[in-house]
């Protein structure tokens, strides 16, 4: 096949996965907002984004799998996906913490900067986990 095809036809498969990706990222950000601002009521902002971070991590391990790649690594992808969410995590509690304590800013939109900030990295960690080397296909 000639070079250029198989260059545009990788671009389109990418273009399509990063537009999953956000779609499936934001359902994600919906479910886990609705569970941070439900416990902010209850306990301190970063035990409220902890506990729907972990939620997250779960829900979006699913909708990677199932819905953007639609492929897997086996085993090997449920073991290295939550290192995805720990870079990721880093880089976001650093940014909610910089966004309420530093800059005195509303905690409930602390989350929502900190995911503009981390979607590039964590699209290209999860690819990484879910698409590099021997893949198991989902059927479709």
């Amino acid at each position: 096949m000639n070079s250029a095809v198989v260059t545009y036809v990788r671009a389109l498969v990418d273009r399509s996965r990063f537009l999953r990706f956000l779609i499936s990222g934001g359902i994600n950000t919906v479910a886990t907002y609705a569970v941070y601002l439900a416990l902010l009521r209850a306990v301190d902002y970063r035990i409220s984004y902890t506990i729907a971070y972990v939620v997250g991590i779960l829900l979006s391990y699913a909708l990677n799998w199932l819905f953007v790649f639609r492929t897997h690594r086996g085993l090997s992808s449920a073991m290295l996906f939550p290192f995805v969410y720990l870079a990721q995590y880093a880089v976001s509690l650093a940014t909610v913490w910089i966004w309420v304590d530093r800059f005195g800013l509303p905690k409930s939109l602390a989350p929502l900067i900190a995911i503009m900030i981390t979607i590039p990295l964590t699209y290209f960690l999860s690819k990484g986990v879910f698409v590099q080397g021997k893949t198991i296909r989902h059927p479709d």
